[in-house]
């Protein structure tokens, strides 16, 4: 990917992103991936001033991503916005939460739902980069892991459709899984480790490297 003179680059989705991005001691990126993607990439091309910004919350589904979309992607007019979202919308239908109005998000909705944010942000003329949800699972019978499939290929289809980047992050991790065992990512499979963020950020930048 091109990069060019004060571009501003959103990153958005769930607690994956929002990494305590509020928190004081890590703000405005948070002490995840972002963090590390983004500083890598100013430090790369420290002449361009490149906007970074950090639009994750917790919790998120797509349902509630799309619902604050106006207000936390097309108002900022990002010039390339940065996806992670869907384990949630997957995850509370094995983990519930305590709020009842928070339920799961099937795959049919999902696709609706982040075809109708994608849509709108092509209308700006933002380029879009598209990460997969992730399961630090090493078990191939697992039933999350065999459901987490339908929401990747959403993913794969709305990234083909709109012409976005792809980061393969489960695809990578499939690779590793045999060889790195699944506690040393994260202690519910799901929020990473410090270490696997920036492995995280590393895939991220050698996707946009590469589009």
């Amino acid at each position: 990917m091109e990069w060019k003179y004060r571009q501003k680059i959103l990153f958005i989705g769930d607690s994956i992103t929002d990494a305590l991005r509020r928190e004081k001691a890590y703000a405005p990126l948070g002490c995840g991936y972002v963090h590390f993607a983004g500083c890598f990439l100013q430090a790369r091309l420290p002449e361009l001033d490149l906007q970074i910004e950090n639009r994750g919350i917790s919790g998120d589904t797509t349902r509630e991503l799309l619902a604050r979309w106006k207000e936390d992607c097309l108002d900022l007019r990002p010039d390339v916005v940065s996806i992670l979202v869907g384990i949630n919308d997957l995850w509370r239908g094995y983990k519930p939460v305590l709020e009842p109005q928070k339920t799961s998000v099937v795959p049919e909705e999902y696709e609706n739902n982040l075809r109708q944010m994608l849509s709108e942000v092509q209308r700006l003329g933002s380029r879009l980069i598209l990460m997969e949800p992730f399961y630090f699972c090493s078990d191939p019978a697992d039933p999350m892991l065999a459901d987490l499939r339908a929401y990747l290929d959403v993913v794969h289809t709305l990234a083909a459709e709109f012409s976005a980047v792809l980061v393969p992050l489960q695809q990578e991790y499939e690779k590793l899984k045999h060889r790195v065992p699944e506690e040393k990512w994260a202690d519910d499979r799901v929020h990473p480790y410090p270490w696997a963020h920036a492995w995280i950020a590393d895939q991220w930048l050698s996707a946009v490297d590469g589009a």
